[in-house]
């Protein structure tokens, strides 16, 4: 859900050179750091609150004069509830997304409020390993769970945690197929169902998709928030 990548800036540039930044980047904020220890984000509200709104000039005031602080940071591989607990304990709108305490992405409120629970479905696909980038064999299997983030698949075909891998499906109501990739998430836990036909005894694992496009990942959300149970439909 995070967007990739972070822009770092130190605190000594000027609000006019950072704002042109962020306008290049097109990112939702930048990472300053204006020593070893002390950090801070600088976002478009910051500009207009503590710059335009005042009649200063950007060109004379440096970015740690008015980037927002403390930063809050997030393992990447950490779940979404625990994203959005931290969010309300801290006030904070914007996570910094770390792997391995390294920043790669950056986590604001709007993303978790637009990224729909998963929608419970069963749409027939193939899956296969990807070998050297390239699709390999293909496999039956069922899509249980979907969402734009990812899916929980059933198949009869061993995959392995980190296995990166191919999913080939089409929506009910939308004709064109889609073809995404992903990788078996680190906590596989195969799931057994009975009383299904035809999957019945089938292993589920969990696919996180990579490099989704942003017209596929569009196409997805919409289905799945239209698809989704609504809260009167669980009343």
């Amino acid at each position: 859900m995070m967007t990739p990548g972070v822009v770092q800036i130190p605190g000594d540039i000027s609000v006019t050179e950072a704002a042109t930044l962020l306008e290049r980047e097109q990112m939702p904020c930048l990472l300053v750091k204006d020593t070893e220890l002390h950090f801070g984000l600088m976002t478009p509200a910051d500009i207009v609150k503590k710059v335009v709104a005042l009649g200063l000039a950007p060109d004379d005031i440096e970015v740690r004069a008015i980037m927002s602080h403390p930063v809050h940071f997030i393992e990447y591989d950490r779940a979404a509830d625990e994203a959005t607990t931290l969010m309300m304990s801290s006030g904070a709108p914007i996570l910094i997304v770390t792997k391995q305490e390294q920043p790669v992405g950056v986590l604001t409120a709007r993303d978790l409020v637009l990224s729909p629970k998963r929608c419970q479905t069963r749409v027939p696909a193939t899956i296969g390993v990807m070998d050297s980038h390239s699709p390999g064999a293909q496999h039956q299997a069922i899509i249980v769970q979907l969402s734009h983030v990812g899916a929980m698949v059933q198949t009869a075909t061993l995959l392995l945690p980190g296995t990166r891998v191919f999913l080939r499906f089409t929506l009910p109501d939308l004709t064109a197929p889609l073809t995404v990739t992903g990788t078996i998430l680190e906590d596989y836990d195969p799931v057994y169902e009975s009383g299904r036909a035809g999957t019945t005894g089938s292993p589920s694992v969990d696919v996180q998709f990579t490099g989704l496009s942003p017209a596929d990942q569009s196409r997805i959300k919409a289905w799945v928030l239209q698809n989704s149970p609504k809260s009167t439909d669980l009343a």
